[in-house]
């Protein structure tokens, strides 16, 4: 299956978007705070192969996109309606939705807006509503965002361990030293702008646990095991969804895709195998 990559206009700026299985089934995987449509390379393939027509975009401040240089520019609401029109222009007039981390709060307002749209949802290490996180470093990565760039950040990050530096993280590290410089790259990758606003507005995001219970699409929450910060927030959604299940990945972290390839990609294939063909079309 081919794996392409174009720009799609969407208003004033451009997404950039790897795909593989055009004219299969609809499927957007969407990626979190600083990462980028390569975080889902690694599985186009096999989702081509089993009859998906999967687009991973860079949203708007992140790899390769447009990226505005206001922080008004950046909101889960723009990145929703950027996701939306990007869907509108590449003809997903119905699709299945993965969100990893930020990707995941993003999907949370796109499939409460628009549930007419969404055949199914992987909800995958993320939140249904504020992180608790400490202002003080919240301070501090914005102000150093937005007085010195993306650059500068990137170095403190580096010299420093967050709350996703797990043992999943440090296991994968140590197997493959270029998984350290692939998020670095991402990071460096991402606008400044962008870094300091969402670094804000993410921990005082409405809570959307309650709206969440109302859908009534098949929906599985994934999370690895050591992904700590999230594990919480994944049973609640799992147990407050009707039609939801979870999937705890052993051996995983933040991005199991990475650290525990095999059981995502087990958990992941086992979920959409299951899904209606009619329903995605």
């Amino acid at each position: 299956m081919a794996i392409e990559h174009r720009a799609v206009t969407i208003g004033d700026i451009e997404l950039t978007i790897t795909e593989a299985g055009v004219g299969g089934r609809p499927l957007f995987l969407v990626h979190g705070f600083t990462g980028s449509r390569h975080d889902f390379a690694l599985a186009l393939e096999g989702l081509a192969e089993a009859g998906w027509h999967a687009v991973a975009p860079d949203l708007r401040g992140h790899g390769e996109s447009t990226k505005p240089t206001s922080e008004d520019d950046y909101s889960l609401d723009l990145f929703t309606d950027d996701l939306l029109a990007l869907a509108d222009a590449i003809g997903f007039h119905h699709f299945t939705i993965l969100g990893h981390s930020m990707g995941g709060m993003i999907t949370g307002h796109l499939v409460l807006r628009t549930p007419d749209r969404i055949d199914a949802i992987v909800f995958m290490d993320t939140s249904h509503g504020p992180l608790h996180v400490d202002p003080g470093l919240v301070e501090l990565g914005v102000a150093v965002a937005r007085d010195e760039g993306i650059d500068a950040v990137a170095d403190v990050m580096a010299a420093s361990s967050g709350p996703l530096d797990n043992p999943a993280y440090q296991r994968k590290v140590a197997e493959d030293p270029s998984y350290a410089e692939y998020g670095d790259r991402n990071l460096r990758a991402s606008s400044p702008a962008m870094f300091a606003a969402m670094l804000a507005k993410i921990p005082e995001q409405d809570d959307r646990l309650e709206a969440l219970a109302s859908l009534a699409v098949p929906v599985l929450v994934i999370v690895g095991e050591e992904d700590a910060p999230f594990l919480d927030d994944s049973a609640r959604l799992a147990g407050a969804i009707p039609n939801a299940r979870l999937a705890v990945i052993p051996g995983g972290g933040h991005s199991p895709q990475f650290e525990a390839t095999d059981a995502w990609w087990d958990a992941l294939s086992g979920f959409l195998a299951e899904l209606p063909v009619a329903a995605s079309h």
